[in-house]
């Protein structure tokens, strides 16, 4: 038997799946925490990844291995390779003025949008890279290369500790804002531009199932790809599939042979794991939604959920609009949750428990909708995430999408796509692996929706 391994490292933790390269089973797992924050040393991951491996079993008689790491970021390497200060995480706002700087100098969403399928916010590396030049200029001076968190974990495994030998995919590039997906190309201007006139170096892409090198005792090891684009590798996701993530936040993405350019900034034009596209759109409010509900109702979330389900499709009028953190899609960063509709006949637990489940979820609707404004085909939704698991998420959802949701078993679908990926660059072959689903089913609700996007104005 044939082993390899995918690794996913993402902002909380490091999993290790140990899966057999013919079949996709999981063999054996391992996990180990980050720490909390939005900052921290590189070191930290390489801790963990170290740990979570152990936990697997160790990977003596494992033949490949890939990395699958949380997006964005910005990694600061001097000539010597040495990080030279902590990494800034996707999840870090310090540079949203410095996002808003940067659109308006090269022209405006349009242009950025044109130019490599990404408008920047805080979350993109370019941005980061701008605040560094700003406010810490000595160790914008410092930085040699710039990389991503998944880009440095793969060149740590290489055992290399020369920065011309970083390496990088398609995915994780096209969230940096100096690299198009639809060229294939970076854009060093962008990356001028955005640090101050400094062009640090760049991490080579490596092409989908190709090798980025080995370890020093000789494993292969993948290109390696952005923790959405390894998700919809492990769900064998293409044209046609479009993937609803119901964590923290919601995230709505389609494979796609399309490369978007929306203007607006809500379609982020990603690419994915397989040389196609990834258009992305991002929620900041996610399943701690219902949580928030349901403890203001008093409940517990099985209970919650019951009384969602107690009451009838639409809350008879009753609309949440689930802003409880701002949004980002649409981006009103300053807006908060309203309930509208309210009567004398639905204001009632039942009905607020359903307004919200339904809110929460009218909102990823709202995301699938803008990546089908890019002439993106949507034929199959799978949900997965944390927030799936509700059994009045898994009632609801199809009603709202149409009649028909996916369910996949439970797995880690971002490590299983990093071992998809390096069995790929292993033999040379993308393997099919058997996803179990479960096909949920229910009877359109589309005014339930339409009165979501009335609520919206």
């Amino acid at each position: 038997m044939t082993l390899v391994a995918g690794i996913d490292s993402s902002t909380q933790s490091c999993k290790v799946v140990i899966c057999d390269a013919d079949t996709g089973a999981v063999i054996r797992t391992g996990s180990a925490p980050h720490p909390d924050g939005t900052e921290i040393h590189p070191d930290r991951w390489w801790v963990a990844l170290c740990s979570a491996i152990t936990a697997a079993g160790g990977l003596d008689d494992v033949s490949a291995l890939s990395v699958a790491g949380q997006q964005h970021g910005m990694v600061c390497l001097d000539d010597a390779g040495r990080v030279v200060r902590d990494a800034l995480l996707w999840n870090d706002t310090r540079s949203a003025t410095a996002a808003d700087d940067l659109v308006s100098e090269f022209g405006g969403p349009s242009a950025w949008a044109k130019a490599v399928g990404v408008v920047p916010v805080a979350s993109i590396t370019a941005t980061k890279l701008r605040w560094l030049a700003d406010h810490e200029p000595e160790h914008a001076d410092a930085t040699a290369a710039v990389c991503l968190p998944h880009d440095w974990l793969t060149w740590r495994l290489s055992g290399s500790g020369d920065i011309a030998t970083l390496t990088t995919d398609r995915s994780d590039a096209s969230g940096t804002g100096y690299y198009s997906a639809a060229t294939g190309q970076y854009r060093t201007d962008l990356l001028r531009m955005a640090f101050r006139d400094r062009e640090p170096l760049v991490p080579r892409v490596v092409d989908a199932g190709e090798a980025a090198g080995k370890t020093p005792t000789g494993l292969v090891v993948g290109a390696g790809a952005g923790d959405n684009a390894a998700a919809a590798l492990g769900l064998h996701a293409g044209p046609g599939d479009v993937i609803i993530s119901l964590g923290t936040s919601g995230v709505v993405s389609a494979v796609t042979d399309v490369a978007p350019a929306d203007p607006s900034g809500i379609v982020a034009g990603f690419a994915d794991a397989t040389r196609r596209h990834l258009p992305l759109v991002c929620t900041l409010n996610g399943a701690p939604v219902l949580a928030a509900t349901a403890r203001a109702l008093g409940v517990d979330l099985d209970t919650f959920a019951q009384l969602a389900l107690s009451a009838p499709p639409g809350s008879d009028g009753l609309t949440l609009l689930p802003y409880l953190a701002g949004e980002r899609s649409p981006n009103l960063p300053d807006a908060t949750g309203t309930l509208s509709g309210i009567t004398a006949a639905n204001f009632s637990p039942a009905h607020v428990a359903r307004a919200a489940v339904e809110g929460l979820l009218c909102s990823l609707v709202y995301c699938r909708e803008q990546i089908e404004a890019q002439g993106v085909s949507v034929e199959r939704c799978t949900m997965v995430g944390g927030g799936a698991k509700s059994t009045a998420v898994r009632a609801i959802a199809p009603a709202l999408f149409g009649g028909e949701i996916t369910l996949p078993a439970d797995g880690e679908y971002v490590a299983l796509g990093a071992a998809r990926q390096a069995t790929w660059a292993l033999t040379g072959d993308l393997p099919e692996w058997k996803v179990e689903t479960t096909t949920l089913t229910a009877t359109p609700t589309p005014e339930v929706y339409e009165r979501y996007r009335a609520a919206m104005g």
